[in-house]
């Protein structure tokens, strides 16, 4: 499992106030061969802003049009 690349998926939902430490929490794990998916779920706040500014390539972001 060593070279291998595992998923990690994040649901989100207007987490403008834990998004970026749930991230970084995620990024900061030893093994980095992975990719974080977050799905957010129409957030109405700065979520999905918050999530953008984080420049990392093992991040990304599906936005769901409505929620539900």
């Amino acid at each position: 499992m060593e070279n291998e690349r595992i998923s990690i998926i994040m649901p989100s939902y207007n987490s403008a106030k834990t998004i970026e430490r749930a991230i970084q929490s995620v990024l900061a794990q030893t093994y980095q061969n992975l990719e974080l998916l977050i799905i957010d779920d129409d957030s109405s706040d700065e979520t999905c802003h918050i999530i953008q500014k984080i420049a990392d390539e093992r991040i990304r972001l599906i936005r769901l049009k409505q929620n539900g």
